[in-house]
């Protein structure tokens, strides 16, 4: 039973953009929210997403907590949790040129193999640039596979370190993006990247 006590961390913190919230275990970061104007909604769906595939429907954190993890479970906040991740985030969203493609451990547990390799081959994508789909199937290793990884996207739990709104159609259109804020905050995060490397 030991191997079922587990601890989700995680934090809210302010950026130009609004509340980005974290969440990680010991082996490494598990979620991320995009900014929100309220850092309570932040934290209901960081926490939620943290259990996906568990029992998200439950309300009650300590039964969900217990159900998910076991008596030993628990959910903590922390204030410096990836204090450098944080710092790097508040740089993005003032217009600095960050890349967070390694560094730092990530948690992709709970998604099947394809998902694994389509969001394993987003990370890799540099600050400022796009692909298509379709190339990143190709660079997941699963080439005619643009419409399933559009559906491996659309479950990513790290966006922006992960950074899936670089994942774009092969006509230039931005396609689908399914976190709050929708296609607007792909624009404008796609919008930031290119404004960072022109003042560079």
């Amino acid at each position: 039973m030991a191997e079922m006590q587990k601890t989700i961390k995680y934090t809210i913190f302010k950026t130009k953009w609004g509340y980005f919230g974290l969440a990680a275990t010991d082996n490494g970061l598990l979620r991320t929210c995009l900014p929100l104007s309220n850092p309570e909604k932040v934290k209901l769906q960081i926490l939620r997403a943290s259990f996906v595939g568990r029992e998200p429907s439950i309300k009650n954190r300590a039964s969900l907590v217990r159900r998910s993890f076991g008596e030993g479970g628990s959910i903590e906040f922390d204030k410096a949790l990836f204090k450098t991740v944080q710092e790097q985030i508040t740089a993005y969203f003032e217009g600095a040129c960050i890349n967070f493609s390694a560094g730092f451990p990530i948690v992709l547990s709970g998604f099947s193999s394809f998902a694994g390799l389509v969001l394993t081959a987003c990370r890799d994508i540099g600050f400022g640039q796009t692909v298509s789909y379709g190339r990143l199937a190709e660079l997941a290793g699963k080439p005619g596979a643009a419409r399933a990884v559009g559906g491996a996207l659309a479950k990513n739990p790290l966006p922006l370190i992960i950074p899936c709104h670089r994942v774009i159609c092969a006509n230039g259109s931005l396609g689908g993006f399914s976190a709050s804020g929708g296609i607007n905050l792909k624009k404008r995060m796609l919008q930031l990247e290119e404004g960072a490397i022109s003042n560079i």
